[in-house]
């Protein structure tokens, strides 16, 4: 089973690098990941981390559309909590209304941030509550249908526009909404791998089959880091584990350049978060790339990979893009000629 292949990018700012630097960079990915034949380019909504340009997500999403032509792009994820519906479906109308055809709006329930960056985005925590979700999705969702003459507001252009809507968690919450309004759902594997396979279970289990979807579509992501060989890929990766532990550590800043044998430096406590955040990364050279890519799929029976990969050198990032891609492309004709 050979998946869609797709790329989440956080858009990360190396030390010594400024964020018109990172986004400019994300253009450039996503012109390389389109000549690649990638399906889907998102983009994730976080907030007060200085490593990432990619807060303003709309924004960011806009100029990545504008300098590609057949990708799609779209969100993995727009926290809703953090948005009035109305504004989020004006933002991605319009979105879709200049490139039709190849919006995506991911949706999650956390705020992407800190609880005090989380009050500074919205000026009080009476909203955001976790029973608000579904029924901000299904406003956010009514305001793409074709106006009624009764109703009171509109979200132009968003009325009437084909922007999918997908349902993206950590945990089983997400599952079980996008199973209820048959919707296709993402696992943000990437970085909480840990109810990955209870999460879909739940989801095709009780997936009811809706106007949008007649049958469980599910995307799981994976932090992917390729390289010519499968030292130099460790090598590399050691700058996404540096900047997670980073974060833990309330010490959050820039993509740190990778160092060499990063991991034996680490004591008992700090190796288990590393390795329970990572437990799906793809790390490695070309076979071992395509190696984990066939497991992880066999595993999961998911329908589409995303993959995501904060490398520090920008060449060396669109490198392991090239690998996977690559990578998967073998597969496919390794499983064509059984």
């Amino acid at each position: 089973m050979t998946p869609t292949l797709s790329v989440l990018d956080l858009s990360p700012i190396p030390e010594g690098a400024s964020a018109g630097d990172a986004l400019r960079n994300s253009l450039d990915l996503a012109r390389h990941a389109e000549a690649l034949g990638y399906t889907r380019y998102w983009m994730a909504e976080h907030h007060n981390m200085p490593g990432l340009a990619c807060c303003a997500t709309a924004v960011a999403l806009a100029h990545i559309a504008a300098g590609t032509s057949t990708i799609r792009i779209g969100s993995g994820g727009i926290m809703l909590p953090n948005h009035a519906p109305l504004i989020v479906a004006e933002q991605f109308g319009s979105l879709a209304a200049l490139h039709p055809g190849r919006v995506d709006l991911g949706l999650g329930r956390a705020p992407g941030t800190d609880q005090r960056t989380a009050w500074a985005i919205r000026r009080t925590m009476g909203g955001g509550d976790v029973d608000d979700f579904p029924r901000d999705v299904m406003e956010l969702m009514a305001y793409f249908r074709p106006v009624q003459p009764d109703q009171p507001v509109q979200a132009t252009p968003a009325a009437g526009q084909d922007v999918p809507v997908w349902i993206l968690g950590s945990s089983t919450y997400g599952a079980q909404l996008a199973a209820h309004l048959g919707l296709p759902y993402g696992h943000a594997s990437h970085f909480a791998p840990g109810q990955l396979m209870e999460a879909i279970e739940i989801y095709r289990a009780r997936f009811r089959p809706s106007a949008r979807l007649d049958r469980p579509y599910v995307m799981v992501g994976a932090n992917v880091t390729a390289a010519p060989t499968d030292e130099e890929a460790r090598f590399l990766f050691s700058s996404a584990q540096q900047s997670t532990l980073n974060l833990r550590r309330g010490r959050p800043g820039r993509l740190p350049p990778p160092v060499e044998n990063f991991e034996a430096t680490l004591g008992p406590s700090e190796r288990a978060v590393i390795h329970h955040t990572f437990a799906r990364a793809i790390v490695g050279g070309p076979e071992q790339v395509r190696r984990a890519v066939a497991t992880f799929i066999a595993e999961t029976g998911a329908d589409e990979l995303m993959a995501t990969g904060n490398i520090f050198d920008h060449g060396l990032r669109k490198r392991s893009f090239t690998i996977l891609a690559e990578a998967v492309r073998a597969q496919d004709r390794a499983a064509a000629a059984e």
